[in-house]
């Protein structure tokens, strides 16, 4: 970025042009009179350290400036700057949860999402939706939609701390995706502002390529504004059951089995995590399976013959009434077949918005021992049913036979719940497991367990390649287009040419690594 540029965002604290050209290597780049886009303290040192980090702790890449953009109108407006300049780029960034610095811009503009408007809004169009800014938190979807309306979307992240924009740029995978697809497939209607500065709203029979596009396509192809979520009423209470396993076989058997029922004889979540078999380590993941405070995981009901690690299979029902023995006999008739050790079982009735947001009371104990606040080189991979065995035995019981020091997430999902217009990457098999390794680094541990961990991550990918399974990394993060290529298989091409189409010059998401800035547009003579 031009230094000129610098100054003058830096002095003003506004993106504005005051008629001077900014210059570039060819001398003037052009001229752009955006008006005022108000970003108080957009150059206060916190604000660039802030855009220049992420929730991973690995990676940092300094912006030239972090604005605060309020309106559609403000995100139209910073790319348009970025557009006649010679080396701006913009990224979106949402809460700052990436881990491989996606969300990043070096020398660039990073917009931080969470002050766009206008409000969270209910409309009516062939169904009950909510229009809802894309700075959004989905935990603040589901406080608004319960509170106001008794009304929820049906597909969520188990981490609601994330918005509703960076969801629905990777893929936004949950326990509820095997029934009601992944956050991307529940979306009605999408506002975009596209690399060539076009703020356009597309839907599935509206300039639908770009709304498949932007779906799962990792900032590339515009910034998500705004995103109409349809609405269902939200049941009361969810009975909430983990059943635990001593082998894998069993244990996918039993979960593969759940998720290809009808949607009469089906759970409404259906997860499930490994963790290690060893009393004496610290971290083995045993206090995690209880469920209730004051319920406790014992180890003597383990039989002596189990594998060197566990399988918790995580199990929910709605339903609208404390204690009602219809939940009871349901959830029994629809266990009785699952081969789980039968003295490990744990259950309890919870209101819905609390099992939504489980995962926040973890957030809270990791904020509170600091590993909030350390690195976390996190790695999620797609693996397809035909490979996972292998996996277990390659990965979990070699590799991460000491686990992670966090949760190991294992659980299967349905290709046919995924839209193929949209832009994600998953394997070919029709089942295929969503495996998660999110790895906390204690603070005592510094740079030498996150070392180890990175080389792990690596070596876990090098075997998945080196034995030809059918897999993908979930927001993903590669440095050459070989891996681009590879990563999107057949459907390269497509995402190759709707980047020409949508944001020609490359100015969008940067730190995805995918794509070069271009030069600007020649001006008409």
């Amino acid at each position: 970025m031009p230094t000129t540029m610098i100054a003058y965002v830096e002095q003003q604290r506004r993106l504005v042009s005051d008629g001077d050209a900014e210059p570039s290597d060819g001398g003037d780049a052009g001229q752009e009179n955006i008006g005022a886009l108000d970003v108080a303290a957009a150059a206060a040192a916190g604000d660039i350290a802030l855009a220049a980090r992420d929730f991973g702790g690995m990676v940092f890449i300094p912006p030239a400036t972090l604005l605060r953009p309020s309106t559609t109108d403000d995100v139209v407006r910073a790319v348009c700057v970025a557009r006649r300049s010679s080396r701006l780029t913009v990224a979106a960034r949402g809460n700052g949860h990436s881990v491989g610095g996606q969300a990043m811009a070096r020398g660039g503009v990073v917009l931080d999402m969470r002050d766009l408007g206008p409000p969270m809004e209910l409309v009516r169009c062939g169904g009950v939706a909510a229009d809802v800014p894309a700075g959004a938190l989905w935990e603040e979807v589901l406080e608004w939609g319960v509170r106001n309306h008794g009304m929820a979307p049906t597909s969520w992240t188990d981490y609601l701390g994330l918005t509703v924009g960076g969801t629905l740029s990777n893929g936004g995978i949950g326990g509820q995706a095997f029934r009601h697809g992944p956050q991307v497939a529940n979306v009605a209607e999408l506002e975009v502002v596209t690399g060539d500065g076009e703020r356009r709203v597309c839907s599935p029979s509206l300039c639908s390529d770009l709304f498949f596009a932007a779906l799962g396509g990792l900032g590339q192809f515009g910034v998500i504004t705004r995103a109409r979520i349809p609405l269902v009423p939200a049941p009361k209470m969810v009975r909430w059951i983990r059943v635990v396993y001593k082998g894998f076989e069993e244990y996918a058997g039993d979960a593969e089995w759940l998720v290809t029922r009808a949607d009469s004889e089906a759970f409404d979540y259906v997860e499930g995590f490994a963790f290690v078999n060893d009393v004496s380590d610290p971290v083995n993941g045993w206090g995690s399976v209880a469920i209730l405070p004051g319920s406790v995981f014992d180890p003597a009901k383990i039989p002596a013959e189990s594998e060197p690690v566990l399988y918790c299979l995580e199990l929910a029902l709605h339903h609208n009434h404390r204690g009602a023995a219809g939940v009871d006999e349901r959830a029994k008739e629809m266990m009785w077949p699952l081969r789980y050790m039968r003295g490990l079982v744990f259950a309890a009735d919870v209101s819905y918005v609390d099992f939504l947001s489980r995962v926040g009371r973890s957030e809270e104990e990791a904020r509170a021992n600091g590993t909030w606040a350390t690195p976390h080189p996190w790695l999620n991979i797609l693996v397809s049913s035909s490979d996972i065995a292998d996996f277990d035995r390659t990965v979990f019981k070699r590799i991460l036979r000491r686990g992670v020091g966090g949760p190991m997430l294992v659980y299967p999902l349905l290709r046919s719940k995924w839209d193929p217009r949209m832009s994600v990457a998953v394997p070919e098999s029709e089942v295929f497991y969503l495996v998660a390794l999110l790895r906390f680094i204690a603070p005592r541990e510094g740079d030498a367990a996150l070392e180890e961990a990175v080389a792990q991550n690596r070596e876990i990918i090098g075997c998945c390649r080196s034995k030809g399974y059918d897999f993908k990394v979930y927001i993903p993060r590669y440095e050459s287009e070989a891996d681009w290529a590879r990563h999107f298989g057949r459907d390269w091409a497509r995402f190759v040419e709707r980047k020409r189409r949508y944001d020609p010059i490359a100015i969008l998401a940067p730190g995805q690594t995918i794509f070069a800035r271009a030069e600007p547009p020649a001006a008409a003579p």
